[in-house]
Parts: structure tokens; sequence; C-alpha cells
């Protein structure tokens, strides 16, 4: 009976892991939205919503505690449940992310560069951890691997529209005559955008990093943690 009882938590850590990443992918989400149409209340909601994923997150760290510390658990079953309290760990770092598209989004005013195509990339990195998110409950090894290898891809995505920022801002002229105002709104519009970017590479290398615990927790691999 003991050890049913313990079965019954693993499954129910599992099941509480994937219930915390849909509650941070939809303010993953709700952050992107609210960054397209300049939402303020919604930047809001993502931004006051983040208490409830740290009370999540120290809920669930204080059951893998309670796994590791009371249960003796056997290799196979350790790796879950330490897999699985890394997992929440790069979870609320996602939701911290988010709630920076929030803060941004409070602080965003115009599009200085409709040609950088934030959503796309924020897209592309919400596949990205519904995915590791779907390989960690199905323990999809090959899945794990596919992931990694899809942030190269990222990483070039993130790059380029760097660069496109940058480059505008160089090619702008800017002389003795321009507002010092101006000048100053330029400045803050081009750091938000490329602190935005930044952050979502940082969301795709999260989602690496749950595939990686993940394979290491079905096969014992370490290859792809770093």
């Amino acid at each position: 009976m003991a050890r049913e009882g313990y079965q019954k938590k693993l499954e129910a850590l599992r099941e509480d892991v994937l219930y915390m990443s849909e509650v941070v992918l939809e303010r993953l989400r709700m952050g992107l939205e609210a960054l397209a149409h300049k939402d303020e209340d919604l930047a809001w909601e993502v931004i006051e919503g983040d208490d409830e994923v740290n009370r999540m997150y120290l809920d669930l760290e204080r059951d893998c505690i309670d796994l590791l510390a009371l249960q003796q658990p056997v290799a196979s079953d350790l790796r879950f449940i330490t897999a699985s309290f890394k997992i929440i760990t790069d979870l609320e770092r996602v939701a911290d992310l988010a709630t920076n598209l929030g803060d941004y989004t409070l602080e965003a005013r115009r599009d200085v560069y409709p040609d950088v195509d934030i959503q796309s990339i924020g897209e592309h990195v919400v596949e990205m951890v519904e995915d590791a998110m779907a390989a960690y409950e199905r323990e999809d090894v090959d899945a794990c691997i596919a992931i990694a290898d899809r942030d190269d891809e990222i990483d070039a995505l993130c790059e380029d529209a760097s660069e496109a920022v940058v480059r505008d801002l160089i090619e702008r002229e800017v002389d003795a005559d321009t507002a010092e105002a101006e000048v100053g709104r330029l400045m803050a519009d081009v750091s938000r955008l490329l602190l935005t970017i930044r952050d979502l590479e940082r969301v795709g290398d999260h989602a690496v990093n749950t595939a990686a615990r993940t394979l290491y927790m079905v096969e014992n691999d370490d290859e792809l943690i770093y």
C-alpha cells in the first residue's frame, strides 16, 4: 500500500508540473499579445499573475524535496524527481520573462522597427516550450533531441533581429539639431526591443534545458545538459 501511495505521488508530481507549464505558457502568450497590441490591461494581468506562478513553484519544490527526503527513490525515480525539479525552475524563469514582456508593453508607445517580427520569434519559442513539455509528458527521447537542434534556428532569428535594430540605429541621421528628448526616446525604444529579443531567446534556452533534463530522466543521458 505504501508503494502504491508513492507511485500516486510521482504521478501527481508529473501532472502538477504539466499544469504549471500550461499556466506559464498562457502567461507567455498573453505577454506577446499585450506587446503586439500595446494592451496595458493585459500587460498588468501578466505582471500581477507572476505571484501565482511563484506559489506553484514553491509548492512543487516542497513536493520534490519531500519525495527525495521521505521516500528514498530508486535510480529512475530519483532522475524523474530531480528532472522535474529542474524543469519547474526553468518554467518559473519563463514566467519571469513573460512578466518582462508585460513591463516592456507598459514602456512601449510606438513601433519603431516594424520589420523586426517579434511575434514570429515569440511563436517559435512558445512552440518549443510546448514541445518540450510534451516530450516530458511522453518521455519522448527523439523529441528532446529535435528540440535541442531547433535552438540554432531561434538563435539565428534573434541575431538577425538584433542586427537589424543596431544597423538601423547606426544609419539614422542624428545630428546637433535633433532634440535631446527625441534621442532619449529612440535609445529607450532600441533598448526595449533588444531586451525583448534577448528574453525570447532565453525562453528558447529554457525549452532546451527542459528537453535536456527529460533526456537525462529517461535515458540517464546528460548529452544535452550544459
